[in-house]
């Protein structure tokens, strides 16, 4: 593509002192593109690591797809989750189906009050339902029994409640009437175990219950509030909701993880495209300094782009002796910026601790961000697209200056010279 002198006498410009490599513009130029590469790689990286963490914690709580009754509880339940196995496509695509009973709860305990969601599910499903990055700290959750509870991590440090102390219940449903009113329904039980699942909303907000304790305080005898059908494949929800929605009787509602996550789901991927946008005006400021680099070396070796020209050196070669040297620029920055940027999305959660470290500051915020940990997710054609764009518009910068250098008269140059 290039020939032998076009890469010599290129190298040799880049190579020359004021101009080229040499001038202050094109490190600025090239530092510009590793900067915004390296940048747009761990941004890129940091939005991806919360789409699928947070998605995967909160779809995976919560189920792919959920069955509700429009009238409240979903009685006969276990009839109903056996009708749905026996649907071909259901049990091709599901991994399992759990009923879960719902509430939301005020929790008391030493002084503190909180309110919580109370979740009343059989401990066997539980098991299977937490992720495989989920502390338990207690007693095994197979080993719970009727009348306890499996508390968040955060909630029973902020209620200052250990294993075994007992926390108060009290909710609203099935409370008792009396003559000034209905009265709350108030229950004491013992936390036999605390959880961690690594999103704060969970730890600090849910407490798991036996579904028997739970219908029983919940004032739900027999029923359930939803039933949560988990996929092979999360993306694929369609099939499973249209073939529950044919077979299911009259009051049955399907909704899947996009259903219930509609604005959550939206606003990432708003928020992903435009920190794209804003970050990859570096790189194109960045390219405008090439441009003026280029300029600028273009009419220092004016005198040599004539000489050259006389000796028989043709307009193409001169245009490609010019995109060369832009084209370095922007391939080396690229290089350097891709790999600076996959080393620091790597080890983004160590270098967040190390700053906050040394700034005494929380620069993440688990309350804020959902998250107790930054999560990163590099991958390559993210990293391949980034860097070739960097590079594209490098080698776009360099085309204004490569024509006008081969656009140069050499009679003109070396008569005034």
């Amino acid at each position: 593509m290039f020939s032998k002198l076009e890469k010599k006498i290129a190298f040799r410009y880049l190579r020359a002192r004021g101009r080229g490599f040499g001038s202050v513009i094109s490190w600025v130029s090239l530092l510009g593109i590793a900067l915004g590469v390296a940048t747009l790689i761990v941004v890129m990286s940091v939005m991806g690591g919360f789409h699928d963490t947070l998605l995967s914690r909160i779809v995976g709580m919560n189920g792919h797809v959920v069955v509700y009754h429009q009238d409240g509880a979903i009685q006969d339940f276990d009839y109903l989750i056996e009708k749905m196995k026996s649907n071909k496509v259901v049990t091709a695509n599901t991994t399992d189906i759990i009923p879960v009973l719902e509430g939301q709860v005020m929790v008391s305990a030493n002084g503190n009050n909180s309110g919580a969601m109370v979740r009343g599910i059989r401990m066997s499903d539980l098991e299977r339902k937490f992720q495989k990055g989920t502390r338990i700290y207690g007693t095994p959750l197979a080993k719970i029994h009727d009348g306890q509870l499996a508390m968040g991590a955060t909630l029973a440090r902020n209620m200052k409640l250990t294993r075994d102390d007992s926390a108060t219940l009290i909710s609203a449903n099935g409370g008792t009437a009396t003559a000034f009113g209905t009265m709350p329904r108030i229950q004491s039980y013992p936390v036999a175990t605390t959880f961690f699942a690594g999103m704060y909303e969970y730890d600090s907000g849910y407490i798991f219950m036996p579904l028997e304790t739970a219908q029983k305080f919940l004032n739900s005898p027999g029923g359930v509030s939803h039933i949560d059908l988990f996929l092979q494949n999360p993306e694929k929800t369609a099939e499973v909701r249209n073939a529950l929605s044919a077979s299911l009787p009259n009051g049955f509602v399907v909704r899947d993880w996009r259903d219930l996550n509609r604005g959550f789901v939206g606003a990432l991927q708003v928020e992903s495209n435009v920190m794209f946008l804003i970050l990859l005006l570096i790189v194109i400021v960045a390219a405008f300094n090439i441009v003026s680099s280029l300029v600028m070396l273009v009419k220092d070796k004016s005198r040599d782009i004539a000489v050259l020209r006389t000796f028989g050196v043709s307009r193409h070669s001169m245009m490609k002796i010019f995109i060369l040297c832009g084209s370095s620029i922007g391939v080396i920055g690229a290089i350097v910026g891709a790999t600076l940027g996959v080393l620091i999305a790597k080890y983004i959660e160590p270098i967040r601790q190390f700053l906050q470290l040394i700034t005494g500051r929380d620069l993440f915020p688990a309350e804020l961000y959902f998250l107790s940990e930054l999560p990163s997710r590099i991958e390559f054609w993210n990293v391949f697209g980034i860097a070739f764009v960097a590079i594209a518009l490098a080698f776009l910068a360099t085309l204004y200056p490569a024509w006008k250098a081969a656009k140069t008269d050499p009679v003109e140059v070396l008569r005034n010279e």
